[in-house]
């Protein structure tokens, strides 16, 4: 058995079982063990960010890692945005990248780089395999560190490790348990909600999941606390008969009236709220200024536990909060508008969807106008690294087979990562793309003004996307996908359902007056 044999056995007896790939010569033996092995489902991306957003969406879905697999430095490169937005998600994700032989690398030949140093930034665990017989117990323990501090595990293979004789299977390891709010801390946050004061919960990660959702909920009725979400979630659990989780906005402006009044402020797995970038004259925060916050449990914590004990010290745990749907709007009609695209969103979309929001400017209506719609899932954007909507899409799809995917995306996002309608095709995934041809970046042409520039001819080029306009409708025909174009809400309305019922992946050109 060679290392390569080694690695894929060992990955799939920890429960990878999925890999998404854009392989190059040095990783030709993993690729050649796929044939010798069975169970691995290889996914081909066209690009690396394609492979990587991929992932992140698979293991959002799963619950549990996918594989990468890129080539060498450049290839982890061209993968890097997405794996940065990976780590913001706290998702897990094994990512594997080969590299020159171990002999070969010091002639330094034109691929030779430093792979673990770009690794490093978006990754909680790194390590370069230097021997065959190690690379099963390398790849063990890549997949307990993905899961376990929820994050990228990078394992760099040399070509001669795989190649080489001398593999060994590794057993999966066992995980560490997640680190618990302590008692003092659950005690201190049951003391802030008794106290009278304006009180929020800030929750992320697993907690926006339906059941510490349904524990918030009764945490808000006994205490009269509201919850929240941050601005950019990993997957949320919404839509009828499920609480309503309010998330904080994108604009430091917004964000302060939001949370205008608070005097303290609960932390459930998530950092304090900053501001998304700094503006000239603006706070960082939008926290008001004496507001007191405290830390129930931090990123990557158990929240599920941190919850169910505060529950208890509050004496309402297990409590059943009635949440009442209202009825689904009627769809829309008329000029293509943000509002009225996610009034026929709410009416139309169908039954345990996952919704992957990449909308921004756009589609800035949908995420309020759905709470009501029928029962989905959420996924955004969290690293603010764009290009990531039709790849977390296309994961997400292999990662819950069998449910509709429906992408909110921008045009100029979507042009970073265009190939993985591509791979939609291939896979014949179920996802109904909607671009916002709105043919600009639109949110630069509003950072302008929240910096203070002022705009001239050569900033709005800088900015426009209409010279030439991009034809989405070809594009996406011309990766295999069938494609259709609205310009009014009447033929959008008519285009999603018919998406909706399309087996395989169907694109949507919006076009926005």
């Amino acid at each position: 058995m060679n290392g390569a044999e080694a690695l894929v056995k060992t990955l799939l007896a920890s429960g990878v079982d999925t890999c998404f790939a854009n392989p190059g010569t040095s990783e030709m033996h993993f690729v050649a063990a796929l044939d010798q092995i069975e169970g691995m489902r290889c996914v081909l991306g066209l690009f690396e960010g394609v492979a990587t957003g991929a992932a992140d969406g698979y293991a959002r879905m799963a619950d549990k890692p996918a594989g990468v697999l890129l080539h060498c430095g450049p290839g982890l490169g061209n993968g890097v945005a997405n794996l940065h937005n990976a780590k913001r998600a706290e998702t897990p994700v094994v990512n594997i990248v080969g590299d020159h032989a171990t002999y070969h690398a010091p002639l330094d030949p034109p691929l030779a780089s430093d792979i673990e140093g770009l690794a490093l930034p978006v990754s909680c665990w790194v390590k370069t395999s230097t021997q065959s017989a190690s690379v099963g117990q390398d790849a063990a323990r890549a997949v307990e560190a993905s899961l376990s501090r929820r994050g990228v595990a990078t394992l760099v293979l040399p070509s001669d490790v795989c190649w080489d004789e001398g593999g060994v299977v590794a057993r999966p390891m066992p995980l560490t348990a997640p680190v618990t709010a302590t008692d003092d801390a659950v005690a201190k946050a049951a003391r802030m909600l008794r106290s009278g004061k304006r009180c929020g919960i800030l929750v992320g990660g697993l907690g926006l999941r339906e059941g510490p959702l349904r524990t918030l909920a009764a945490i808000a009725a006994e205490t009269g606390a509201r919850f929240m979400a941050p601005n950019a979630n990993a997957r949320i659990e919404r839509g009828a008969g499920r609480p309503a989780v309010t998330r904080l906005p994108y604009f430091v402006e917004d964000c302060q009236r939001a949370l205008e009044g608070l005097e303290c402020l609960i932390l459930v797995g998530v950092k304090s709220p900053v501001s998304f970038f700094a503006y000239p004259g603006k706070p960082r925060s939008p926290l008001p200024e004496n507001a007191i916050v405290h830390s129930l449990v931090g990123p990557a914590g158990d929240v599920g536990d941190a919850l169910d004990r505060l529950a208890d010290a509050l004496g309402c745990r297990g409590r059943q909060v009635d949440v009442e749907a209202a009825e689904l709007p009627p769809v829309a009609s008329g000029p293509i508008t943000s509002a009225a695209f996610a009034q026929s969103l709410a009416a139309l979309l169908p039954e345990n969807a996952i919704v992957v929001d990449e909308g921004n400017t756009f589609g800035i209506h949908c995420y309020s106008a759905t709470q009501d719609a029928r029962p989905h899932d959420w996924l955004q954007l969290t690293g603010g690294a764009i290009g990531i909507g039709i790849p977390l899409a296309t994961g997400a799809a292999i990662g819950a087979p069998g449910r509709r995917v429906v992408t909110l995306q921008a045009d100029g996002s979507a042009a970073y990562t265009a190939q993985g309608l591509w791979t939609q095709a291939r896979e014949r995934l179920d996802v109904t793309t909607i671009i916002f041809s709105n043919r600009r970046y639109q949110i630069l042409l509003l950072e302008l003004g929240n910096v203070g520039a002022t705009p001239g001819h050569t900033a709005h080029q800088m900015m426009s996307l209409d010279d030439p306009p991009i034809d989405w409708v070809q594009i996406g025909q011309g990766f295999g996908v069938k494609s259709a174009r609205a310009e009014t809400m009447e033929e959008l309305n008519a285009l999603m359902a018919q998406a909706f019922a399309h087996k395989g992946p169907f694109l949507i050109e919006a076009v926005i007056p």
